[in-house]
């Protein structure tokens, strides 16, 4: 596929609660994440007056996104998909509207109260550092990792992680973490290529790690916290199995190359 396409992004309704007001949006992706969601709101909250935080929404029905209760938070945005694709059409939506708002660059998050909103401001720093991916990672000096389940911490750690650092000539150490940060400039880039329809799941986040340290943009890993729940269900979209080989699918797709845009 030609990288001089349009953009491909999935309909989507926006709520806009607030104008601009930073050079930064982080956007946290969700789906009926209930309660989750209001605790890594309000942890976020103290925040908002550095970054622009909006919601990407992948269609809750749960009531966890009404406008009255995001905006007292402190919201700025809400993006509700209404196209088809889970979580790689959610992040397309995203990039693009961050893109047109004007920000240098955008953040993700989960939505479900995994990650430690403190690390925030390090990734403002980085990206106006001139770092174009940063990946946050639980496991380098200063990151934390709390009731990581063991077959989640071995998948990482001896398959995913290794894999992705092969195929993007980068050593990472946390490629399963969805919490980064990317430069508008490598979001624009036409050998990037990001807004394709082919990215409707995982293979996003996969191939992005990839192509940005391929393509000579610069790449970085910053501590981040990551805790999940001592007790009860892992909070997760992935099913155990169909879902688990889905993910395999899309990274050893996105390690063999199979994502990269054809040259024009």
């Amino acid at each position: 596929m030609s990288s001089s396409v349009l953009r491909q992004v999935p309909t989507f309704a926006e709520q806009i609660y607030r104008p601009k007001s930073a050079d930064y949006c982080v956007a946290g992706f969700v789906l009926n994440e209930n309660g989750k969601l209001l605790k890594q709101l309000e942890a976020m909250r103290p925040f908002a007056d550095t970054v622009d935080i909006v919601i990407a929404d992948g269609g809750s029905n749960d009531g966890s996104t009404e406008q009255a209760v995001l905006e007292p938070l402190g919201v700025n945005a809400l993006l509700v998909k209404t196209g088809p694709g889970k979580l790689g059409a959610q992040m397309r939506m995203a990039f693009s509207w961050a893109l047109d708002r004007g920000y240098k660059g955008v953040i993700s998050i989960d939505g479900n109260n995994k990650d430690g909103a403190d690390a925030i401001p390090r990734f403002v720093a980085a990206l106006d550092a001139g770092y174009d991916h940063v990946q946050g990672s639980r496991f380098i000096p200063g990151g934390i990792s709390e009731n990581l389940p063991f077959t989640r911490w071995v998948g990482v750690k001896f398959v995913h992680a290794p894999l992705i650092s092969a195929a993007s000539r980068f050593r990472y150490t946390d490629t399963t973490n969805g919490f980064r940060g990317y430069s508008a400039r490598f979001l624009y880039h036409p050998r990037v290529a990001v807004f394709r329809d082919e990215f409707a799941g995982y293979e996003l986040h996969y191939y992005l790690a990839i192509r940005a340290a391929r393509l000579g943009f610069r790449v970085t890993e910053i501590p981040v916290a990551r805790r999940y729940p001592a007790h009860g269900p892992v909070p997760t979209k992935i099913s155990p199995i169909r879902g688990n080989l889905r993910v395999l699918r899309c990274l050893f797709a996105a390690c063999l190359g199979r994502y990269n845009p054809t040259p024009v």
